[in-house]
């Protein structure tokens, strides 16, 4: 009976976890294929130029509302779904293994499998368990995130006409290797990020639920319930934390991944194969050649990007959850 429980509750987390991703993906696409045409691109915005005093070439992008223009007039409405079903593919099964394997690691920790036990667990096991969860995820689905960087990042003409295309290529010319190229640095970024995701997130809740028992007269559990747009709010912050801190190994790990990369020249200089020897170097050459800026290319739509998917993700989470609980129950 134990191990049928737990593999139900397994389900009801994987299941949950795939169609909170697959939503919370779809609807915020058009932000996530601005920042990374922002993340990949190797000249700062002119306005950094100018203050900087150095000549880098013309910017192909210099503004969110510039870029989305950009993208709209020259590769249509479609553009800003660009790379989208490699994208659902990473997305579904990333999250659905993040869920899973995150309230496994709760259950052990807190010694029950119900989902009010698991509040009240120490904030550091909260971020340990979401940086494990994390990792574990990103292994398990990261050729998917390499194919839909290069699909989205690759512009007008397509180098690859589709995802089929250029698994193909990248596996005939670099082998498996190819298909996991950034995996190091994506691991070093995604740890903190899901680690302050998943914490800050157990955090809010906390605090919304002692909120709700400081506005009740009593303190009892109907008292303490945490609505869906208190959840929205807590997603929403914890996206918000994660993403502003991270952000730097993001770039870097981006510009792992369009190593190569044989792009139209109007969307600026071509990033050769291993053009950084690692993490490291990669940080170090972004902070010589771009500056500071250059490590936060692409933050204004990545947080745009970031506190709503984090919101729709935990949400979509907690009432697929609660939904598919109540019909297995």
């Amino acid at each position: 009976m134990e191990e049928t429980g737990q593999l139900k509750r397994a389900l009801i987390d994987a299941t949950a976890g795939a169609v909170s991703g697959g939503i919370s993906r779809t609807v915020t696409s058009p932000l996530d294929v601005i920042k990374i045409r922002f993340q990949v691109q190797l000249e700062p915005t002119n306005q950094w130029a100018s203050l900087r005093n150095v000549v880098h070439g013309t910017s192909k992008y210099t503004g969110m509302l510039q870029a989305t223009k950009d993208i709209l007039r020259e590769e249509g409405l479609k553009g800003f779904w660009r790379g989208n079903v490699p994208a659902l593919l990473m997305v579904m099964p990333y999250t659905a293994i993040q869920f899973t394997v995150l309230q496994q690691l709760k259950t052990f920790a807190a010694g029950s499998s119900k989902t009010e036990d698991h509040i009240n667990l120490s904030p550091y096991l909260s971020y340990i368990s979401g940086a494990l969860a994390g990792c574990a995820a990103t292994v398990g689905s990261y050729p998917f995130d390499l194919l839909r960087t290069i699909l989205a990042s690759q512009g007008e003409p397509k180098v690859y006409r589709n995802m089929r295309s250029a698994f193909v290529d990248i596996f005939r010319a670099r082998g498996v290797p190819g298909l996991y190229a950034g995996l190091t640095p994506t691991l070093v970024e995604i740890a903190p990020y899901a680690g302050l995701q998943f914490g800050t997130y157990d955090t809010f809740k906390r605090w919304m639920k002692a909120w709700n028992r400081l506005r009740s007269s009593t303190s009892s559990q109907g008292d303490e319930f945490i609505s869906s747009f208190q959840l929205f709010i807590c997603g929403l912050g914890s996206g918000t934390c994660a993403k502003a801190v991270c952000h730097p190994l993001d770039v870097v790990k981006k510009r792992f991944q369009i190593e190569g990369l044989q792009r139209h020249p109007r969307y600026g200089a071509r990033l050769e194969p291993r053009a950084y020897k690692n993490m490291y170097d990669g940080l170090r050459r972004i902070l010589l050649e771009e500056g500071w800026a250059g490590l936060y290319k692409g933050i204004v739509p990545s947080i745009v990007k970031a506190a709503p998917a984090g919101a729709v993700t935990f949400v979509a989470y907690e009432c697929t959850s609660d939904w598919l609980e109540s019909i297995l129950t």
